[in-house]
C-alpha cells in the first residue's frame, strides 16, 4: 500500500477552503432537489456552478474515465449512479456525491435527500446512515485506529437493523481523489492503521436495508443491492487534528462534534 501522506499546514489550508467550497454546493443545491428534477440536470448545474461560480473544477469529471461532475445514487443504487433523464418522484431517497477540486487540492462530500413524504422504513435508513457517519467521525482522534472507526460505524447500523456495504469504503485525499488508507466502514477497536495528526481521508458508509451484497450494472459503474432494497450514504471528508477531528466538508446546518 503507498505511504499515507501527512499533511503540512498549508496543504491543510487549501483543503479547508475546498472543503468550504463544497459544502457550499449543498447549500444552493438544496434549493435544486425537487420532484421532477432528473438528476442529470442537476449535474449540469452543479457542473456549471462549481466552475463559473467558485472557479473551481469538478474532480469527478473525467476521473478513471467517469463521464459526469456529479454520482446520483437514488433507492437501490448503493454509489457510483451516472445521471439520468428520468424526473424524480416523489417518495424516492437520493445520494448526491461531489468532489470538487480548488487550488490543487480535492473535498468529496456526498449527502443524503428525501424527495416528499417517504416511508418510514426508508427515512430510517437515511437518518441511521447518518447517524452511523458521525459514530465514525467521531472515533477520528491521533492514536485511534481505523479499526476504531469502521466497529463504531457498523455496531450503529447493527443495532438498528441494517447491514454495512463492505465492497465500497473511504479513502485519503489531497492532491489526488484517492490516496492511502483504505477507511473500511467495519473492523475491530484497536485494531488497524493508527491515526496521526494532519491525516486527511474520507468517511463515506453505504448502509443497506437489506443484504450488504451488491452487483454492478452493465455501464461498468451503477452500483445497486442485489436484493433491490433500499441503500444510504453520506460523506464528509475529515483532517485528523492534535487533539481529534475537523470535518473539512461541514455544512452550515451541520454541529461539528
Amino acid at each position: 500500500m503507498d505511504e499515507v501522506i501527512i499533511k503540512p499546514s498549508d496543504a491543510i489550508n487549501k483543503m479547508r477552503r475546498a472543503g468550504q467550497l463544497l459544502a457550499q454546493v449543498f447549500t444552493e443545491l438544496d434549493k435544486q432537489v425537487k420532484p421532477g428534477i432528473t438528476t442529470m440536470a442537476i449535474n449540469n448545474w452543479i457542473e456549471s456552478y462549481i466552475r463559473e461560480e467558485l472557479n473551481a473544477r469538478p474532480a469527478s469529471l473525467g476521473q478513471y474515465d467517469y463521464p459526469y461532475s456529479l454520482n446520483a445514487s437514488p433507492n437501490l443504487v448503493v454509489c457510483h449512479g451516472f445521471p439520468t433523464d428520468k424526473p424524480l418522484k416523489e417518495g424516492d431517497i437520493l445520494n448526491l456525491d461531489i468532489t470538487l477540486e480548488k487550488d490543487g487540492y480535492i473535498a468529496d462530500s456526498s449527502k443524503m435527500y428525501t424527495l416528499g413524504e417517504v416511508t418510514p422504513l426508508a427515512q430510517k435508513l437515511v437518518d441511521e446512515t447518518y447517524a452511523a457517519l458521525w459514530h465514525g467521525i467521531k472515533a477520528v482522534k491521533p492514536g485511534n485506529t481505523l479499526g476504531d472507526i469502521g466497529y463504531a460505524i457498523a455496531r450503529h447500523a447493527r443495532e438498528h437493523g441494517f447491514s454495512v456495504v463492505r465492497d465500497f469504503c473511504g479513502h485519503g485525499i489531497g492532491q489526488q481523489m484517492h490516496e492511502a488508507p483504505q477507511v473500511l466502514h467495519f473492523g475491530a477497536p484497536g485494531k488497524g492503521l493508527t491515526l496521526r495528526e494532519g491525516m486527511t481521508f474520507t468517511i463515506e458508509p453505504m448502509i443497506n436495508q437489506g443484504s450488504p451484497k451488491t452487483r454492478t450494472l452493465k455501464d461498468g459503474w451503477t452500483v445497486v443491492t442485489r436484493d433491490k432494497r433500499l441503500s444510504a450514504q453520506w460523506e464528509h471528508t475529515v483532517l485528523v487534528t492534535a487533539d481529534g477531528v475537523e470535518v473539512l466538508t461541514l455544512r452550515p446546518e451541520e454541529q461539528a462534534p
